[in-house]
């Protein structure tokens, strides 16, 4: 084996970003699109954290925990925008290894924290459910705040020590991407040396938090069905529902492209890579997009909140 100073043998000093294959000669039509969604996901996600953060009416737990939500979709979408963007507008396909370390650790730090906030939503619609009088007595300031920070913690210390186990891998020249920004299970793909120690620290990461995260996800909706179900009045179980309505969407739209993702990386070493393109493109996009729309249009204080600003910015013209 060469010296760890030959970058042909370690860490190269480039990637190859991909874009959409077979449709390179439309990529500059398929910007279109892209700039369309991340423009949705700042402005939606942005509007969604100054409505809460400006009305003092919304700084209750289910909406602090929404604000959370939109800024790990935020802190997931910001990283990947030069590349992506960069990609597709101007074909600009490299990137450097310094550059995708670092685009790789806010990626999966957010993602982490954007599972783990979706649980604490789904605790959070439990206790309103099966305890509303209780509600603000049980999920008070501090421990709202407390809880984000620990997320905050947990997501960083997690993935801190993935970049550098990437550093000591031989990649030996491979330096060819599946997608158009860095993730973790497409860069542990390409280095030639054992890489059992990266697989198996992925893995516990997934365990860990998607894993351990959705089934108490699925845990907490049980019990919420079960507390709705005791519940005699048809339009007590109406109302009930309807305040989960609008998170039952927020973790289908994250946890269906997930899972997707991961098991196209696991498993589909011979599919098609538009495949791998589509997988990727939705993990990115989807969440981000469809929640501040969701929740915007499902919840009636966010909707009033965002009239409100609106009206408010006219009367000042």
């Amino acid at each position: 084996m060469k010296n760890s100073n030959s970058s042909l043998e370690f860490l190269p000093t480039k990637f190859i970003l991909v874009g959409i294959p077979g449709l390179e000669a439309e990529h500059i039509w398929l910007s279109i699109p892209f700039c369309l969604m991340y423009i949705i996901i700042f402005l939606g996600n942005g509007t969604i954290l100054h409505v809460i953060r400006t009305d003092t009416a919304l700084h209750q737990p289910v909406y602090l925990f929404l604000a959370m939500l939109a800024l790990a979709e935020l802190g997931v979408s910001a990283p990947t925008l030069p590349t992506v963007l960069g990609v597709f507008l101007s074909g600009t396909t490299e990137m450097s290894s310094d550059a995708c370390l670092f685009q790789m650790f806010p990626i999966h730090s957010f993602s982490i924290m954007e599972s783990a906030v979706l649980l604490a939503m789904s605790v959070d619609r439990f206790v309103a459910v099966y305890s509303p009088l209780r509600y603000t007595a049980i999920l008070t300031l501090p421990r709202i705040f407390g809880t984000g920070a620990i997320i905050g913690l947990k997501s960083i210390m997690l993935m801190a020590p993935l970049p550098m186990l990437l550093q000591h891998l031989p990649f030996c020249g491979h330096n060819a991407l599946s997608h158009s920004y860095c993730l973790h299970p497409d860069l542990v793909h390409l280095p030639c040396g054992d890489k059992s120690i990266n697989n198996i620290y992925g893995l516990f990461i997934v365990t860990s938090t998607f894993g351990l995260d959705s089934l108490l996800i699925v845990v907490s909706y049980g019990l919420i069905l079960h507390t709705v179900l005791s519940i005699t009045t048809g339009e007590g179980r109406k109302k009930a529902l309807n305040t989960c309505g609008s998170h039952v969407c927020a973790v289908l739209a994250y946890y269906v492209p997930m899972i997707s993702l991961s098991m196209v990386h696991r498993f589909g070493c011979h599919v098609s890579p538009l495949l791998h393109s589509v997988m990727a493109n939705a993990y990115l996009f989807l969440p981000p997009v469809v929640n501040p729309i969701v929740y915007s249009i499902k919840t009636k204080e966010i909707h009033r909140g965002i009239a409100r600003m609106l009206s408010e910015k006219r009367a000042r013209v």
